[in-house]
């Protein structure tokens, strides 16, 4: 297959542009595009074969459901069967925004989308160029992250050629994202709203809109015998090549104990590398060492996580070691998915 790569403004996305990749939906093919929280490979989300076909270029299992991206609220009617109250009042405080909530699904959503299941995730991006596909495309746009699955998400459109080219029928490349981290999901088909993903819209904030959110008990933890009911809960997600560990303790401790791997691993000939801050990248001896950003600007640290994944498997790099990030906003959604990419392998050094 023949990808077609088409750049466009970001803010002003060329109308024939957005009307033939819309066209591509309705036919049942495949736009890879940007959202202001990672770029996503859209289908169309009431078509079993575009779903199917999502899954297959992918190589994601069959059972981690998709979310469907509307572009209006009034669109939300005819895909489930009730909108609870509370999730009412988070769509007009977060929608459009990096929000996905979950409901129970009406009969217009095929179980191919779901994943089998009877509840369906449902997300209205704010980034522009979405905005005007999903419009274009039906209004009902069925999109995963635009990555081979397991692979970390992409934030610009070169990560996507790198694992989609010749798999799907266009990429829109309408530049880097904005916050560089899935949406948050939180489910309303129990009777009180459970998170499902962190993300940037953080338990605090959702709280100060609705009381009470409970956060879901196997977050940070890999279960392969429980069916997933939201998008990257189950399956290991975002890995580097190179096997990752995340080294949590105070900062002298950690990069003493990093730099001591590093040592060893050099002993004997092989390249470490490591995910560091702007405050600790010179303290280490690793054969590559790249900063992920301040400590002082976190969301800095979350845009630039999946990228700096991505470039140490360029690197050649045999082991990556990688500082812990427990900032005060995006904290939980960074570790959350930098747990995933390492397959929850964690060192915590003791006081």
């Amino acid at each position: 297959m023949n990808t077609t790569v088409v750049t466009v403004d970001k803010e002003h996305p060329d109308r024939k542009v957005i009307e033939r990749a819309g066209q591509i939906l309705k036919s049942g093919g495949l736009v890879a595009f940007p959202t202001e929280t990672v770029y996503g490979l859209g289908g169309d989300g009431l078509n079993p074969s575009s779903s199917q076909k999502i899954y297959q270029a992918k190589g994601r299992p069959s059972d981690n459901p998709l979310i469907i991206h509307i572009a209006d609220l009034e669109s939300l009617d005819k895909i489930v069967k009730k909108i609870p109250p509370k999730a009412q009042k988070m769509a007009e405080a977060f929608w459009p925004g990096p929000l996905t909530m979950i409901f129970e699904k009406s009969s217009l959503v095929p179980y191919e989308t779901t994943g089998g299941l009877e509840s369906v995730a449902v997300r209205m991006p704010s980034h522009p160029v979405a905005a005007a596909l999903i419009k274009a495309g039906g209004g009902y746009v069925a999109a995963p992250s635009a990555n081979t699955s397991g692979r970390p998400s992409p934030t610009q459109a070169a990560h996507v050629r790198e694992d989609l080219e010749g798999k799907i029928d266009m990429i829109i490349d309408g530049g880097s994202v904005g916050i560089g981290l899935e949406s948050t999901i939180v489910d309303f088909t129990e009777e009180e709203p459970v998170i499902l993903r962190p993300g940037y819209i953080n338990q605090e904030m959702m709280e100060a809109v609705i009381g009470q959110v409970k956060i879901d008990k196997g977050l940070l933890i890999t279960d392969e015998k429980v069916r997933p009911k939201a998008p990257g809960m189950k399956y290991r997600h975002y890995a580097p090549r190179a096997p990752l560990t995340i080294v949590q303790g105070k900062e002298a401790e950690t990069v003493a104990y990093i730099n001591a791997q590093c040592e060893k691993l050099a002993e004997q000939g092989k390249k470490a590398g490591v995910i560091a801050t702007d405050e600790t990248r010179e303290k280490y001896q690793a054969s590559v060492v790249k900063s992920i950003g301040s400590r002082q600007e976190e969301e800095g640290i979350a845009r630039h996580l999946f990228s700096i994944l991505r470039e140490f498997d360029e690197e050649d790099v045999e082991a990556i070691f990688s500082e812990s990030f427990d900032t005060p906003r995006m904290g939980q959604a960074i570790m959350n998915r930098l747990l995933k990419a390492a397959g929850h392998h964690i060192i915590e050094l003791s006081d």
